[in-house]
């Protein structure tokens, strides 16, 4: 099923999770005050809105309330975030991901109607870290506190054999969800018990946090 996202504020953070979602079965609403913010994005976004994110009745009739989740990306303005925030809740958003610098401005946002907040440069920390012991791991995005999505390389041992040779649920417990031909190409999903995993593509997967850090498969070469 298609979810629909609204990023509010588009520079560096907005900018980079538009790109992101538009690999996936995503419809991007994104809003910013600045013209060429938004002009930049038109071809990874379904609809680009140059307007204010704190006016409730701009957010109203573009369809904020339609959107499953809103991701409000500018953490500069802490006022900003708060009216944004307190709008997509008004409209019933279900899920307001929010960006934040501090431990004050997160506790604001949550009582405010965030669900979750995120601290770019920390997570950006956490993800380099991780990268560093798992070294064919790609990427990893923390979903919520038990389960990430993680994007890796195929351990040798993997190369050549099928999926319902590997076992991969069973063995890792590892929900293979899709594959890209090579880094940034797009997203394929379709898989079957025989896909046979190739040498140098680049597997998505979710999978329990916990059992992220003891990932040895994530180790072979």
């Amino acid at each position: 099923m298609t979810k629909t996202v609204g990023i509010l504020g588009l520079g560096v953070f907005g900018t980079t999770i538009a790109k992101q979602l538009s690999q996936y079965d995503c419809d991007i609403i994104a809003v910013d005050s600045q013209e060429e913010n938004v002009n930049r994005l038109e071809p990874y976004i379904t609809k680009g809105v140059i307007a204010d994110i704190t006016d409730f009745h701009v957010l109203e009739e573009i369809g904020i309330s339609n959107c499953d989740v809103t991701v409000i990306a500018t953490g500069s303005n802490l006022e900003a975030s708060i009216l944004a925030v307190m709008h997509c809740s008004k409209l019933g958003v279900p899920k307001i991901v929010a960006k934040a610098k501090s431990k004050t401005s997160t506790e604001i946002l949550m009582k405010m109607g965030a669900t979750r907040i995120i601290n770019p440069e920390k997570e950006t920390g956490i993800r380099v870290a991780k990268n560093i012991v798992h070294h064919k791991l790609a990427d990893v995005i923390s979903l919520d506190e038990n389960i990430s999505l993680v994007e890796f390389y195929p351990p040798s041992s993997w190369v050549g054999k099928s999926l319902k040779d590997l076992h991969l649920r069973q063995q890792y417990d590892l929900n293979l969800i899709g594959y890209r031909q090579e880094e940034n190409a797009p997203l394929k999903t379709q898989l079957s018990a025989d896909f046979e995993i190739q040498d140098n593509i680049m597997l998505v997967a979710i999978m329990d946090s916990k059992r992220l850090e003891n990932a040895d498969f994530l180790n072979e070469d």
